[in-house]
């Protein structure tokens, strides 16, 4: 592809009217080869003039393409540096979809600059065996753009470390160093996780933020979006890209307030005030522009328990309707401007919105479960069946009270993380419920865990059958079991939640041949062994459970 062999700089035409002007002078692709699903990068020089660089309304250009198979692609382009009415440098960052030869041209448009396009140039994409972007397949799974299927196992890591944590017990491990980044993310691929939730946050990845961050990481500046945070930004998606991670990227409501630059003096103010919705879809083109590239972002998160930030005053609580109405006016906006569709969400803590559900472009409806991780296999099947779209356990722990000694009750700490895996894995939902306290758990050793719900996942997955839930029922007391179905092969997982140890029988309803092979699995012991033949009467197949101890469990694979 020689475009991108040479350090090639593309002349275009000047655009000038009268006293408006803007001028497109040159595209250097900066990218040495262009391949499917992978980042290429084009630098872009014009002069033009404007009052501030990133509001669209001042100025924006958009990099127009035409796909292979002929589809019309607006790639929304971000500046970088320069000056108004001095040469500036802007940046095009593209993923390409189909393998093929792309013809390209810039559209500059703003107050001050005629709206104008380029001469169209082109280059070539060499097909890869990457799998894509991640998009809605099923309740139980996501796919790739190559159909490949996805499920999420993994855990918030809401932020890094920062300068001081207001835990009372753990505040010294929540700010230790060690917990950014680089190394939680090794860790969780290590482990076997692929899912993480993280924040963007005035002490987190403060993009919109110019000070005041409670995190030696960030440089106060009082540029528009923060050098120091869009460098970490920048970091945090190489790092995901290179590690196959994917993230639900949380974007909350920015530096919205009068005091940091925004325009609104309360949280009610936000949702309404049409010159903060503004400001807030152009963040949103700036993120899209910058980071949408990356098929390891899975989704946009616009909230993080938006129905808190409803009750932020219990007396006078932000009104139902103007939050759902923000939620259907941004989640239509992301879906105009991002040329990748990547999934949009939002979550609530335990609160309901009336209409927040059933938003045409959220993709996936979430909630967040703190003691009662029992009850989540309930939660996803009731939402699923009342909104018909898949439903995701964004947090889940055994107590959400940080002034409380965690060590006080750490087995049951370990033994509900466990548990909220598992209930996810036999559960119909594309993203396994997400523990919180990343730290707790990483210093207990707790998240290795991990690789052993990925096992029992690849074996489910392996033979690329649907999967459905089985009924599955036992007379025993104080025992949790569930089943599901892919292809010929059943999985039924039986807990024993009682303090003491079992014996009993849990009947599949499933007619199996007589000399059906199947094995058993014990995840604490990392045991797995072939049970004898098992026999099916009038569609309904016994299964023995022989010594189960208390908070233990067992997995069965019958074939």
């Amino acid at each position: 592809m020689k475009i991108f062999k040479y350090y090639i700089t593309l002349i275009l035409v000047a655009l000038c009217a009268a006293k408006v002007s803007g001028q497109v002078l040159s595209i250097t692709p900066v990218s040495a080869s262009a391949r499917q699903y992978a980042k290429i990068e084009f630098n872009i020089k014009l002069i033009a003039d404007w009052q501030n660089p990133y509001l669209q309304n001042d100025i924006a250009l958009d990099m127009l393409l035409r796909s292979p198979s002929g589809k019309e692609i607006v790639l929304p382009c971000y500046y970088e540096s320069g000056m108004s009415g001095k040469p500036s440098l802007w940046k095009a960052r593209f993923a390409p979809r189909e393998a093929g030869k792309y013809t390209y041209g810039i559209r500059l448009r703003g107050l001050n600059t005629k709206e104008s396009q380029s001469i169209t140039h082109s280059f070539i994409v060499a097909p890869s065996k990457r799998s894509g972007f991640l998009h809605p397949n099923d309740n139980w799974t996501f796919k790739f753009d190559n159909g490949k299927r996805f499920r999420g196992i993994g855990e918030n890591i809401g932020w890094e470390s920062r300068t001081s944590d207001d835990s009372k017990f753990f505040s010294k491990l929540h700010q230790s160093p060690r917990y950014n980044y680089d190394y939680m993310l090794k860790s969780l691929a290590k482990h076997g996780g692929n899912f993480f939730r993280t924040w963007i946050s005035r002490w987190n990845l403060p993009i919109d933020w110019h000070d005041n961050f409670n995190n030696s990481r960030y440089t106060a500046s009082d540029k528009y979006f923060n050098p120091s945070a869009v460098k970490r930004m920048d970091r945090l998606v190489n790092l995901s890209d290179s590690l196959g991670v994917y993230m639900m990227l949380t974007l909350g409501m920015g530096a919205y307030e009068i005091k940091d630059g925004g325009f609104s003096p309360t949280a009610a103010d936000f949702f309404v005030n049409p010159k903060s919705k503004e400001r807030y879809k152009d963040r949103l083109r700036y993120i899209i522009a910058r980071w949408g590239y990356s098929t390891n972002i899975a989704a946009w998160e616009l909230f993080n328990e938006v129905d808190n930030v409803q009750f932020g005053d219990k007396d006078k609580p932000i009104s139902a309707d103007s939050i759902v109405a923000w939620h259907d006016e941004m989640s239509t906006y992301i879906k105009s401007i991002d040329p990748y569709r990547h999934m949009v969400t939002t979550s609530i803590s335990h609160r309901d919105l009336k209409g927040l559900n059933t938003l045409r472009n959220i993709d996936f409806n979430q909630k967040h479960i703190y003691k009662n991780t029992a009850g989540i296999p309930k939660a996803i099947t009731e939402y699923e069946a009342l909104y018909k779209k898949p439903y995701v356990i964004g947090e889940y722990g055994y107590e959400w009270d940080w002034s409380k000694n965690f060590d006080d009750f750490a087995p049951h700490m370990d033994d509900d993380f466990k548990r909220g895996l598992w209930y996810g894995l036999f559960s119909p939902t594309p993203i396994l419920p997400l523990s919180w306290w990343w730290e707790y758990f990483d210093n207990r050793g707790t998240d290795k865990y991990f690789s052993k719900i990925r096992e029992v996942n690849n074996w489910i997955f392996k033979n690329n059958a649907p999967l459905k839930q089985s009924t599955v029922n036992t007379t025993m007391t104080d025992v949790y079991t569930t089943a599901i179905k892919c292809g010929r092969e059943y999985f039924v997982y039986v807990y024993n939640a009682g303090n003491n140890g079992i014996t009993g029988t849990v009947t599949l309803a499933a007619q199996l041949s007589s000399l059906s092979p199947g094995s058993v699995y014990e995840p604490e012991g990392e045991i797995l062994e072939m049970l004898p033949p098992l026999k099916s009467v009038d569609g309904k197949t016994d299964i023995y459970v022989e010594n189960l101890a208390a908070h233990t469990d067992r997995i069965f694979i019958l074939r």
